[in-house]
């Protein structure tokens, strides 16, 4: 009989092995690399965002329909960063798995942390420009346009404690995604192992840095009276609990799990 183990998905055992050494070689990607895939991560979240509020300024649907429709199209997002390449922070927050593993250290860590966290900006404002110049806001006689801005104001009334839970959350099912297709073997695997996760935190209103990162520059552009401290009061707190989801409840939980050495 023809061996068939190989088309099966990697089993959570190997997924927790293959999470670690890509950690490791994402730490040590050379700056220009890593500063390049973070930009590329910030638009095409920016995308997917973009592809979420034609989605929610449609009418016409209902609330579950316009949340899960929402999600659905926002995968786009991370479809892309998974299959094309890119570096994203909220999945890269899973390197702290290689960090618990002793492969990478803290200094490491932290500079893939930064960089990435400051190019997935670059580029999730970039992508904000241009729709911005596109006409976007125009559409459905400057529907689309309002609700950016509906969501980027409904984003900095969040109290700072519902932000951070909303990220943690958001992040935990990021992660999950992105696990869950390091288990797959083809890019039909992949794409729908992300498909759900990222639908279920749309959906339920979480938060994602990265996101707001795109909604936010583009609401000022279309004329919201958005401030400084009105969005780091937002950003912060999604950003502490995006690390605390994605690092703490999914990478260190899965360390503990497969790839802690236990004392003989």
């Amino acid at each position: 009989m023809p061996e068939i183990f190989g088309l099966d998905a990697y089993s959570p055992q190997q997924v927790a092995a293959r999470v670690s050494a890509v950690g490791e070689a994402k730490a040590r990607l050379p700056l220009l690399t890593l500063g390049l895939l973070g930009l590329l991560a910030g638009a095409f979240i920016g995308l997917g965002a973009l592809m979420y509020t034609l989605v929610a300024s449609d009418p016409d649907l209902g609330f579950a329909a316009r949340r899960l429709l929402g999600g659905l199209v926002f995968s786009l997002g991370l479809v892309m960063v998974s299959v094309a390449g890119a570096e994203l922070f909220t999945g890269n927050n899973l390197i702290a798995m290689a960090w618990a593993a002793g492969r990478v250290s803290s200094a490491e860590l932290l500079r893939n942390w930064g960089i990435v966290c400051v190019a997935n900006l670059l580029g999730a404002t970039g992508m904000a420009l241009l729709a911005w110049l596109s006409g976007h806001g125009d559409l459905q006689q400057g529907a689309v346009g309002q609700t950016v801005i509906e969501i980027a104001r409904a984003k900095v009334q969040l109290p700072w404690h519902v932000a951070l839970v909303r990220g943690l959350l958001c992040n935990v099912l990021v992660c999950m995604a992105v696990w869950m297709a390091m288990a797959g073997r083809s890019v039909t695997d992949k794409v729908l192992a992300i498909v759900f996760p990222i639908t279920a935190f749309v959906a339920a209103g979480f938060e994602h840095s990265i996101a707001n990162m795109y909604f936010f520059p583009l609401a000022l552009l279309l004329g919201a009276p958005l401030s400084l401290p009105e969005m780091l009061g937002n950003l912060l707190p999604v950003l502490a609990g995006n690390i605390v989801g994605g690092s703490v409840l999914v990478a260190l939980v899965y360390w503990l799990i497969y790839l802690r050495r236990v004392p003989s």
